[in-house]
């Protein structure tokens, strides 16, 4: 009967309360008189960040509904210590203050190992969920919540020097590379940095910076821009290791200093000797022998050539001759003469024609024949000398036009085929080796070939006579 008593006591005085711990609900029979004495017996821990509603202070009535949200895990390593808390904070900067770690813009914060930005939304909570039991429990009792791991790197404070006023960045860099360009300071090929770009980083550095700066340089047939941190544009050479030498021209001069964009020109000078060689040509002379057959020559001496030599001092700039000076001028080798004899013997021979007559002669020169009549001499038949020859003869067959200093006027003449004749008249177009076959106007045949011109015993006086005679118009 006690027992029974006991029972209706307890069922009388036992509530319902629905439970909701981290969105996982379940319904629980208490005898405690309050929320937070229920929350220890359900085992649910709570903090100063944990949202219990209604607070714990709160009676238990029939039906009440509890409902608690757990606040954010997060892992903080910051200034050397390593703590655990929670936080409702939705950036890392906001649990961060939670945690009374206060970080300025040059701090650097990561999470899960990776650099984050202080102030962007935090990624969804890692949710953990125990694999099911018999005995499981309540629901919220298997969720497990990783805390999150947050690291604050301090930057420390560098001094950088450029030669100007130094200044001072802040930067959580391990490397001064590293820190320079976390700062978005340039670096060009020709700087150079002190300590070296690897060197560790430690608060109070001193970085130096000597700067290079760009210059173009023309040189050796190619345009090179390039930087260099020397002063002047002979130092600015020596340091890129291009030599100058000799009577190279530098432009502006090696001890111009360098300023922004110069542009420097090399020109490669060197001078060379050269010897230039010129063919003195043989000089022909002609000598009379009187043993030889007119017309017939021989070569007494055939001569050389000679050698004249000039000596040159040739300037070259970048490869292309600029300028050559005379020094000197000799004969290395004299020419001598080439000495011809020609033939002065005249001797009377004899041809025999196509009709059988014989004729007797004393030189045969084989010519260019043309013939001619009174009216196709081109002279108008009102001028007073038409028909007449430069002798002053009427024209006539048998006349013929010749080159006085080949063949002497009034000289007899025979010419195959044409017959005898009288060299009795010149015209501007008989020169050398040329002769006109004169004809009576109703008797006119036209010449145009080569034949043999035989000049007919006796010879002319010695004086008269062209011994060598001219080689045009040529066969």
């Amino acid at each position: 009967m006690l027992l029974l008593l006991l029972w209706s006591l307890w069922a009388v005085t036992i509530r319902p309360v629905r439970v909701t711990v981290d969105g996982i609900t379940e319904e629980v029979w208490t005898h405690r008189h309050t929320v937070g004495a229920l929350l220890l017996d359900l085992g649910v821990t709570v903090d100063a960040h944990d949202q219990v509603t209604p607070p714990p202070a709160t009676s238990i009535r029939r039906n009440l509904h509890l409902t608690v949200a757990r606040a954010r895990p997060f892992r903080i390593w910051a200034d050397g210590r390593e703590r655990v808390i929670t936080s409702w904070g939705a950036t890392p900067q906001a649990v961060l203050a939670d945690a009374g770690i206060f970080i300025d813009r040059y701090d650097r914060v990561l999470l899960n190992s990776q650099p984050v930005d202080s102030t962007a939304p935090l990624p969804p909570p890692v949710t953990m969920i125990a694999a099911p039991t018999y005995d499981r429990g309540y629901g919220w009792q298997a969720i497990a919540h990783e805390p999150a791991p947050l690291v604050v790197q301090r930057a420390v404070p560098l001094t950088v020097d450029e030669g100007d006023l130094p200044y001072t960045i802040r930067t959580t860099a391990q490397t001064v590379g590293q820190a320079l360009r976390q700062a978005e300071i340039t670096l060009y090929l020709g700087d150079h940095v002190q300590p070296s770009l690897g060197s560790q980083v430690t608060a109070g550095l001193r970085v130096m910076i000597q700067r290079s700066i760009p210059i173009a340089l023309q040189v050796d047939g190619r345009l090179v821009k390039t930087r260099t941190r020397a002063k002047t544009v002979g130092g600015a050479l020596t340091e890129l290791q291009i030599g100058v030498m000799g009577g190279d021209q530098v432009q502006p001069g090696p001890e111009t200093a360098l300023t922004d964009n110069l542009s420097i020109a090399i020109t490669r000078v060197h001078e060379e000797v050269a010897i230039k060689e010129e063919i003195i040509p043989i000089e022909t002379v002609f000598e009379p022998d009187p043993n030889l057959a007119i017309d017939t020559q021989q070569v007494v001496n055939q001569g050389a050539p000679g050698i004249n030599r000039q000596r040159f001092r040739v300037r070259y700039e970048d490869g292309e001759e600029v300028a050559r000076t005379l020094e000197d001028s000799w004969v290395a080798q004299e020419p001598t003469q080439r000495v011809i004899a020609y033939g002065q013997r005249v001797e009377p021979q004899t041809f025999t024609t196509a009709d059988g007559t014989q004729i007797t002669y004393w030189r045969k020169i084989r010519a260019y024949a043309s013939s001619y009549s009174a009216s196709t001499a081109g002279v108008s038949p009102d001028k007073s000398y038409y028909g007449r020859t430069f002798t002053g003869d009427i024209m006539r067959s048998g006349i013929i036009a010749v080159d006085p200093r080949v063949i002497p006027l009034r000289t007899k003449l025979y010419v195959p085929g044409y017959g005898a004749g009288d060299a009795l008249d010149t015209g501007s177009a008989i020169l050398g080796r040329r002769v006109d076959l004169g004809y009576d106007d109703d008797k006119l045949v036209l010449w145009t070939r080569w034949v043999d011109v035989y000049l007919l015993w006796p010879p002319p006086p010695s004086y008269q006579i062209t011994w060598v005679l001219p080689n045009y118009p040529r066969e």
